[in-house]
């Protein structure tokens, strides 16, 4: 009789722990994204790098987003990693390896790892007198020439740190796509920055087309997990080589850490979504539970570790079903993973098993220290997961109310709303024309992006992404084509206006409601000020409508009663707003070219304009040579929104930017009083947009202008 009262127990314990797991799982979804959401990051990413690395000739550079925004997590400190290398280097494992290359357009290097710990090789430099940009990073070693890695970090750091250039290295010019300001700090074999809240590494690598073979012996353990042909996939990939050297290795200064980032990458997306949130689950277990009040110095596990941990316990297939109900026991196995590495104090690398992870790092009193509070965890249970504010509230729903039943199907997990307002929050970056500005290299861009419109191979995420970066591209080349052809002949000029007009037409046509203000800026810049004011009113009209959705403020039913059921395509034009993004290295109106040219010495590769703002102030601008009353009117409604908004049509970040554009329209009406007041306003805003140099010359014109 006990051992059936036991019995019962038993199974009403694991029936109570898998409907947690359930509830956990739910409240994850929510928190990390569903994996109709997950697949659509995902999508996002990919299209994005696709359309970049294709526009790239065979001598220039690649580049990769890897880490957990890649991944699809979008978890507070979730970073973005960017590695790139040089198409014209190229890693070999072995001298055979060099007949597939041309060494007369190739520089080839030879990995050596004869006297390097596991995962880490010295770069031999096979032909020193190739390539002279390779020389200057090179050390002098076993009657040969070694490519450092100190000294690779210290030279990239010095490019990515230079002052203002009309025409940026080339390495900065690539990052720039990204649109991000380059505060860079050194960090590991990185540069680190920060833009807001966003944190990003930028690292400039080495590839090579082939695997290592010290990582051959991970082909044959994958029997159950990854499938054959993803092993496959990643195996003709190769792997990358980052600028940081062994803490105890012969060679710190001058050894290369193999990289498995894509490798890692492709493990992940063919993670189920139950897998995926335990690998987010491991990622708050460690940033609010062990991570929580502790030091910088005093972090012995990383992201990293929790990464390799759920590789190591889905690979071990320790739990026969990875599902909803199982979410809790998946995480366990992980944990008791994590607990048995650090009481040995051996974590291996997932690829290369010989790495020990926690080599210099964690030994001795701190991993005692780091075992004891893990052990602690462990008698606990599951219920430490409590002490997380994530997870907290999942269970304690369940725990209150045992008998409520709880869907984990995606579809109903988040609505319409909440699935539309990711998706252009994804699928819309700021895709801007970089680089050389011509009218070849924008024609080069739009025919990239017309071939990629045209795959069969595209998800539905990345063609409305792809309809975005048609518009972005299209009214770019308009101002860039009038750029080179204003001060041309009649015939020339009439010509390429009318071809600019019907781009920024057909750009209106593709993208959101806010495209028609480059339509708008277009006219004005022409002098064509009837027409600009006769777009400014549509478009007022169209932001008027309660549905639009702009810095994702929206009345949800109100939305979805206009454009619910509707195509993305249909939503996006009609029913979403987004910041003006004005490159600044192209002229769009001479007004705004003092804060471009200040955004862009302080590193800025784009300028951020709430729409509003800008529409009341070309409304100003063209109304200051049709009816002057008017231009009085539309500068107190500009006034009113400048002052008064709480955030809902002028963002945080864009206050900046706001009270600058008020303070020019101000000063061009004359009120230079009230003008230098908004520009000492402007100056005491976040300095998103990087425009201070601006207002700092434009407060002294005012002085200057008063005095006389």
């Amino acid at each position: 009789m006990p051992l059936k009262m036991d019995s019962i127990r038993s199974s009403q314990i694991t029936k109570a722990i898998q409907h947690i797991s359930e509830s956990v799982f739910v409240g994850l979804c929510r928190k990390v994204g569903t994996s109709q959401l997950v697949a659509m990051r995902r999508d996002a990413v990919d299209i994005s790098e696709m359309v970049i690395n294709q526009q790239k000739t065979s001598d220039e550079i690649s580049r990769m987003v890897s880490g957990s925004h890649r991944e699809g997590l979008r978890l507070t400190g979730s970073d973005i990693d960017i590695m790139f290398w040089k198409h014209d280097r190229r890693v070999i494992w072995d001298l055979s390896q060099s007949q597939y290359y041309n060494t007369h357009r190739q520089t080839l290097i030879l990995c050596d790892c004869s006297d390097s710990p596991p995962g880490f090789t010295l770069l031999y430099l096979l032909s020193p007198s190739v390539n002279r940009k390779i020389q200057i990073v090179c050390v002098r070693m076993n009657n040969g020439y070694y490519v450092s890695s100190s000294k690779h970090r210290h030279i990239v750091l010095s490019e990515l740190s230079l002052p203002y250039n009309p025409t940026p290295h080339k390495y900065r010019q690539t990052l720039l796509s990204e649109s991000f300001p380059f505060n860079i700090t050194p960090h590991g074999p990185c540069a680190n920055g920060t833009y807001g809240s966003l944190e990003f590494d930028l690292a400039l690598c080495y590839v090579s087309d082939f695997w290592p073979p010290s990582a051959s012996p991970w082909i044959d353990r994958c029997h159950s997990w990854p499938q054959s042909h993803v092993v496959d996939d990643i195996v003709k990939n190769g792997c990358h080589f980052v600028a940081i050297g062994h803490k105890l290795g012969n060679h710190e200064d001058h050894e290369w850490r193999i990289s498995f980032s894509l490798a890692e990458q492709k493990l992940v997306y063919v993670m189920n979504h139950c897998q995926f949130l335990t690998y987010a689950l491991l990622k708050l277990f460690l940033t609010e539970i062990i991570n929580n009040g502790v030091g910088e110095d005093d972090k012995l596990l990383c992201s990293y570790h929790m990464k390799t941990a759920a590789f190591w316990g889905i690979q071990q297939n320790a739990i026969p079903q990875w599902c909803p109900q199982n979410l809790l026991a998946c995480f366990w196995v992980c944990f008791k993973l994590i607990l048995k590495w650090v009481y040995e104090g051996v974590c291996p690398n997932f690829f290369i098993p010989g790495n020990n992870m926690f080599l210099s790092k964690i030994h001795g009193v701190k991993q005692q220290q780091l075992f004891r509070r893990l052990s602690e965890l462990y008698e606990k249970g599951l219920a430490f997961l409590l002490r997380s504010p994530s997870i907290r509230s999942c269970i304690l729903d369940v725990l209150y109310n045992p008998r409520n039943s709880i869907c984990t199907d995606d579809h109903t997990l988040i609505s319409e709303y909440e699935f539309d307002r990711d998706l252009f929050e994804e699928t819309l970056p700021h895709y801007t024309i970089q680089g050389q500005l011509d009218i070849q290299s924008c024609i080069i861009r739009l025919h990239t992006i017309e071939q990629m419109i045209g795959s069969p191979l595209l998800t539905q995420y990345q063609v409305i992404m792809l309809q975005n970066m048609t518009a972005s591209v299209l009214h770019s080349t308009a101002f860039v084509l009038h750029m080179e052809t204003y001060t041309s002949d009649n015939k020339l000029s009439y010509r390429a206006d009318k071809m600019s007009c019907h781009m920024l037409k057909l750009a209106a046509k593709s993208g959101c409601i806010t495209e028609m203000l480059y339509i708008a800026m277009y006219y004005y810049k022409t002098l064509r000020y009837k027409e600009a004011l006769s777009i400014i009113e549509i478009t007022k009209v169209k932001l008027a409508q309660p549905y639009v959705m702009y810095a994702y403020n929206v009345y949800r039913e109100i939305y979805t009663e206009a454009v619910g059921g509707q195509s993305w395509s249909t939503k996006m034009r009609q029913a979403l707003a987004m910041d003006i993004i004005l490159c600044n290295r192209i002229h769009y109106i001479s007004e705004l070219i003092p804060e471009q040219q200040s955004s862009l010495q302080r590193q800025m590769s784009v300028l951020f304009i709430p729409p509003f703002v800008l529409l009341y102030m070309l409304e100003i601008l063209c109304y200051r040579h049709v009816d002057t009353m008017r231009a009085q009117t539309s500068l107190d409604e500009l006034q009113t929104l400048v002052h008064y908004d709480q955030g809902r049509l002028i963002p945080l970040y864009l206050r900046d930017i706001s009270w600058q554009i008020l303070g020019i329209c101000q000063q061009v009406t004359g009120n230079l009083q009230a003008a230098l007041y908004s520009y000492q306003q402007s100056l005491r805003q976040s300095p998103n947009n990087k425009i201070q140099t601006a207002t700092e010359m434009r407060i002294q014109s005012l002085s200057m202008d008063s005095l006389n």
